[in-house]
């Protein structure tokens, strides 16, 4: 037997250790639908067989092998429950666990994937892994509450993705929600939880909204006053540069706003190689393939990153298309990631053009009152997945009776389809497919974005999640 230590091995623990700890409810007369937090989880469990000998401060799930970690306050509690164990079979949901002491006198990480050890804080930095569906301060609240009394919440976007800093009363509850909540899913199959602690001693919140709340001041205003509301948090620096309306015809859309959905998406940060200060507003895009390639087409694509105004097809060069996108920024995202994508065979050249705007005529194709432009509502919500073309589909506004087999139907002519889901999500039923190449999947979403179905027009958008 290896030496006593206060770090316990155990194995055999399952796949099923941490898969979840919340779920899109079906929803019912008792319920009305919405998030749910499951308080038995195998995670839950796994804690509960040591925490009677003592207060467990770190917890390393090793997935991969089946195994797991834990790191109790003292020695002395951790060979309290060795004792224990080697007398009474320990199992979590009728698997028989193994127990020993580690090799390791101390966790010097929290997972496998980082090399630190933290020093206990009663604040957590929260970064969210495979984000499908928006994450709120509500959200975050209902998720972290049970370990404790949070006292507040601040969410931004970091070149680690989007972030949010916890702070609890306690430390305990701070080292309890890290225990229990690490590598966990906020949604069954998405939305992982990946924790740390912070080195913070306090959080400044200014203002209680989606973004940021203190829960010991509900006096506060919820109008950020076209600032970001934590500047110390995040990667605003000058703020974005929000254009205006982009030339005429701008589709009702006012600098105000925009810079307030952006704010919502990105919590006062920009995404990675955004710089927010662009003010042009058209889009040259060539090395298209003319054979294949329309103007509702590029629209079902581009309006993925903003509204568009016009397009344009350039009789004297078949392969080149001028894109007038809402405003500057929008066109930035456009461009960052987009250029390179491929379609058709091609691999598209993304870039800013010479022209401010479109002049509207005979060959021009007018957008900017289409009820398909996707930022006239939600405008944060969609802000929050724009990305680079992927090889999963997410697909909405399905009819409520479609079936697995009838999305493939629908999509299964673009490429080799890895794997499907249809889910619901507050009601409404949903769905992913995974294509073998980001070329297939960006094949499908420019052909059937906006396809009636059943009496419904679908809607697609490239889903971030690496697996179903």
């Amino acid at each position: 037997m290896a030496e006593p230590s206060k770090v316990i091995h155990v194995r055999n623990v399952g796949h099923e250790i941490s898969e979840y700890i919340a779920g899109p409810k079906l929803p019912s007369s008792e319920t009305g639908g919405g998030l749910c937090v499951r308080p038995s989880t195998a995670n839950n469990d796994l804690l509960q067989l040591f925490q009677p000998f003592g207060v467990i401060t770190k917890l390393v799930m090793l997935r991969a092998k089946n195994q797991a970690l834990l790191q109790m306050q003292d020695v002395t509690s951790a060979v309290n429950a060795l004792q224990f164990y080697a007398n009474v079979q320990p199992s979590i949901r009728g698997r028989n666990v193994y127990v020993q002491f580690s090799s390791h006198q101390e966790l010097t990480t929290m997972d496998q994937n980082q090399g630190r050890e933290d020093e206990p804080n009663r604040i957590l930095l929260v970064t969210i892994h495979h984000m499908l569906y928006p994450i709120t301060v509500d959200v975050l609240h209902q998720v972290f509450s049970p370990h404790g009394y949070v006292e507040k919440i601040v969410t931004f976007q970091k070149s680690a993705g989007f972030q949010a800093l916890i702070q609890y009363q306690s430390r305990q509850s701070a080292i309890t929600a890290r225990s229990t909540l690490q590598g966990r899913n906020i949604y069954d199959g998405c939305c992982q939880l990946d924790i740390q602690f912070s080195n913070l001693d306090e959080l400044q919140v200014n203002y209680n909204n989606d973004r940021s709340r203190d829960f010991t001041n509900p006096n506060l205003p919820t109008e950020q006053k076209g600032r970001p509301s934590q500047p110390g948090y995040g990667d605003a620096g000058g703020m974005y540069g929000v254009q205006g309306s982009g030339g005429r015809g701008g589709g009702g859309y006012s600098q105000m706003a925009n810079a307030a959905a952006i704010a919502a998406a990105f919590g006062g940060g920009l995404p990675p190689g955004i710089t927010g200060t662009n003010d042009r507003c058209t889009i040259l895009v060539a090395n298209l393939n003319p054979d294949r390639i329309d103007e509702d087409k590029l629209f079902n694509l581009f309006s993925i990153y903003g509204n568009i105004i016009r397009i344009k097809l350039l009789r004297n060069k078949p392969d080149h298309a001028l894109i007038q996108m809402g405003d500057g920024f929008q066109a930035e995202l456009a461009v960052h990631f987009l250029k390179g994508a491929m379609l058709f065979g091609k691999r598209l050249e993304v870039n800013f053009s010479k022209h401010p705007n479109i002049t509207q005529g005979a060959d021009t194709h007018e957008y900017v009152n289409s009820n398909l432009n996707r930022f006239n509502r939600n405008a944060a919500k969609n802000y929050r997945y724009c990305c680079s073309p992927t090889k999963m589909i997410h697909l909405s506004t399905l009819p409520q009776d479609i079936t697995e087999e009838d999305i493939i139907s629908l999509v299964e002519e673009h490429g080799t389809i890895v794997n499907s889901k249809v889910f619901e999500m507050n009601g409404k039923k949903q769905a992913l497919v995974q294509f073998e190449t980001e070329e297939q999947a960006t094949e499908a979403l420019v052909c059937k974005h906006a396809s009636p179905l059943s009496g419904s027009v679908i809607r697609i958008s490239f889903s971030q999640l690496q697996n179903i």
